[in-house]
């Protein structure tokens, strides 16, 4: 498949003329933009910081689009509550791929994030996408997906766009990430979920918070978990000294061992080195990047080679990842 996608920041007005012919979209931007456009064949994401081929942007009046209208043989949009999330993997189609919107902070994002491994047929067919969320100076936002069928705001329900393939296309799912388990302590959790007080290190239970301020742990580093060579981070939220408590951007697994990333001289070099320069010629259709890579690699106005896109509060490349940056290519 020798066609280019189409990866942008447009204008409202530029975004709602191509909604108006007809083109399958993806959109990622502000609520307030967002809520502008008229109904067509999109959906969309809140978010107003973006990776545009001029660098790292924020911005409230734009809209990132990427156009999927030359990819695919046909589509479909789907809204789920968290009861239907089997539903969704199989409405999949066979040959193809689904882009999915979760708003970050809700129900269904919990449920996600604890459920979607164990979920049979998950790895049948490719699922990417992203977590919604908001202007980090806007404190009480909520962060949305917008189906752009029905014109519905949702905050609490997973939207997707599943996406058909012509025969001879295959839809590939890839993960770049900077980190790599270090070779300190191995830190073991009792329970799954998005917060801890206690942990194990080195079979010795601990108070995880007392662990990390005690030992001057550089929290823009993540724990990191090797499964099977693959290398999965859980990016830490924030320590609440009061309540001795730490709480993630993803779930800590029960009995998964963790280690904290091996660290880094040049946060902004180890990042820039693993982004391709130029995404056409690897066929990336899109792609998507953690709001924590932008903002501990400073990467407003810094371009990052030819991957654009959304920046995102948690990545989906099967399951909920973050700290990461995710692309799915049509080959």
């Amino acid at each position: 498949m020798n066609r280019k996608a189409i990866n942008k920041l447009c204008t409202v007005s530029e975004t709602a003329q191509m909604i108006n012919d007809k083109k399958i979209l993806l959109l990622a931007g502000h609520e307030k933009v967002l809520s502008q456009l008229p109904k067509g064949k999109w959906i969309g994401g809140t978010s107003p910081y973006f990776m545009d081929i001029e660098g790292g942007t924020f911005s409230k009046e734009k809209i990132f689009v990427t156009d999927l209208s030359d990819f695919q043989k046909n589509y479909r949009i789907s809204a789920y509550q968290t009861s239907e999330m089997q539903k969704l993997l199989s409405d999949r189609y066979s040959n193809g791929f689904t882009y999915l919107l979760i708003p970050a902070f809700s129900e269904i994002h919990q449920h996600f994030a604890l459920k979607a491994e164990s979920m049979p047929g998950l790895y049948d067919t490719p699922l990417v996408g992203w977590i919604t969320g908001i202007d980090l100076e806007e404190p009480g936002a909520a962060p949305k997906a917008v189906n752009g069928q029905t014109g519905e705001l949702l905050d609490n329900k997973a939207l997707a766009l599943h996406i058909e393939l012509p025969e001879g296309n295959m839809a590939q799912l890839e993960i770049l990430n900077i980190f790599s388990q270090g070779s300190g302590d191995v830190i073991t959790f009792d329970n799954d979920g998005f917060q801890c007080i206690t942990c194990n290190v080195n079979g010795t239970e601990t108070k995880f918070a007392d662990y990390l301020l005690q030992n001057k742990i550089d929290t823009r580093l993540p724990l990191v978990a090797d499964y099977a060579g693959a290398q999965i981070n859980i990016s830490i939220q924030e320590i609440d000294e009061t309540n001795k408590k730490v709480k993630f951007y993803a779930p800590v697994r029960k009995g998964t061992e963790y280690r904290l990333s091996q660290p880094m001289n040049d946060y902004v070099t180890e990042f820039l080195k693993i982004v391709p320069e130029d995404n056409t010629s690897n066929n990336i259709v899109m792609s998507c990047n953690c709001i924590l890579n932008y903002l501990y690699s400073s990467l407003e106005n810094k371009k990052t080679g030819g991957m654009t896109g959304p920046v995102t509060f948690g990545e989906i490349a099967y399951v909920l990842v973050n700290q990461t940056m995710v692309y799915l290519s049509v080959v």
